[in-house]
């Protein structure tokens, strides 16, 4: 990597994609986000470092000192930086404005990284794609794309990563830090996705459309799960029974008919539940509250579930038929019911 400098104004540039500094220690730093060079290692672990103030602050993760601690949660940190760049998350500051597209950053690495698609060249090429980088370091990201090698072990767990931000979202799965909020009610998140995903909810966006019924939703997991129903596909299987899913928290509930297990209770009561749903429908016992009111008659319910079936003595519907005679009924207890009949009708008449 090569660097040019000017007599006249003591200016160093950079000939990779022109950035100028005011002496040639900085340059040399800066080159090496370019050459991936990394001559600053830890003596306890494998991470090295392209700059010796990094390779100090890392060394602070290992005595455990967090003396930066945020005061909008329980987020601490072992840099004044990061706590820095962890409160522009509460407070959806971005103060790195891009002059070319007019895209903006809320930290400046992003806003650095962002820069470089404009202004430099991309040098380094992936010899397996087309693709091609202006740093070396994202070239190294990407063949991890083909490779499949995930050198960010988490120390918890047994999960493996690509990239390292990809184990810091996993590590809060852990810590349980969620440092995204909503502006408008008190959720919180531990990832700006999920926190775009939640937004939804309130502006009732929904950018995801089916092309085979023109459903729309939110999130286009959402979308995915839903494209199924067209397909048929459930490439979740239980490995109990002959079950099977079209999506994976389908299945997570399903197994717990078989381990019995109840991860959701009452704090008033200390009743369990298998759902997070029924916990929150036996909350509303509690308070007295049934917040699904018919508007054809007086009567309310706990479960919007309860007042579909109530709407039916109302319209006469009865979406449940028998497929050995012409029987209908309201609700899928009768119809089950019911069926019950013509198994006895089939063991008597075998006698």
């Amino acid at each position: 990597m090569r660097m040019s400098t000017s007599a006249k104004r003591n200016i160093y540039t950079c000939e990779a994609c022109q950035l100028s500094f005011k002496n040639e220690s900085n340059l040399k730093r800066h080159v090496r986000t370019h050459t991936g060079e990394k001559p600053f290692s830890c003596e306890i672990c494998e991470s090295a470092f392209s700059q010796s103030s990094s390779l100090k602050s890392h060394m602070l993760a290992h005595t455990g000192w967090k003396g930066f601690s945020c005061e909008e949660c329980d987020a601490s940190f072992s840099r004044k930086t990061s706590l820095k760049k962890h409160m522009q998350k509460h407070n959806g500051e971005k103060t790195y404005p891009c002059k070319i597209c007019g895209s903006v950053f809320s930290q400046y690495s992003f806003f650095k990284d962002h820069k470089q698609m404009h202004s430099a060249e991309k040098n380094f090429s992936c010899s397996m794609c087309e693709s091609a980088f202006s740093r070396n370091s994202f070239l190294k990201e990407h063949m991890r794309t083909h490779t499949g090698e995930k050198p960010y072990p988490c120390k918890i767990c047994e999960s493996r990563f690509s990239q390292d931000s990809s184990l810091k979202k996993h590590m809060r799965t852990h810590t349980g830090e969620k440092p995204y909020s909503c502006k408008i009610c008190e959720s919180r998140f531990s990832q700006d996705s999920s926190l775009k995903r939640h937004m939804r909810t309130h502006t009732r966006e929904k950018p995801f459309s089916c092309e085979e019924c023109g459903s729309a939703f939110s999130s286009r997991s959402d979308l995915k799960r839903h494209f199924r129903i067209h397909t048929g596909e459930k490439p979740y299987s239980c490995k109990t029974c002959d079950a099977a899913f079209s999506d994976n928290s389908s299945l997570t509930i399903h197994n717990r008919t078989h381990s019995g297990e109840k991860p959701y209770s009452c704090k008033i009561c200390a009743a369990e539940f298998s759902h997070n749903s029924s916990l929150k429908i036996h909350v509303l016992t509690h308070s007295g509250k049934k917040p699904f009111s018919c508007k054809l008659c007086e009567s309310s319910f706990y479960e919007n579930s309860k007042l579909k079936k109530h709407m039916r003595t109302h319209t006469g519907e009865k979406p449940y038929s028998c497929n050995l005679c012409e029987a209908v009924f309201a609700e899928n207890a009768y119809l089950k019911k019911h069926m019950r009949k013509h198994s006895r009708d089939e063991t008597t008449n075998s006698v």
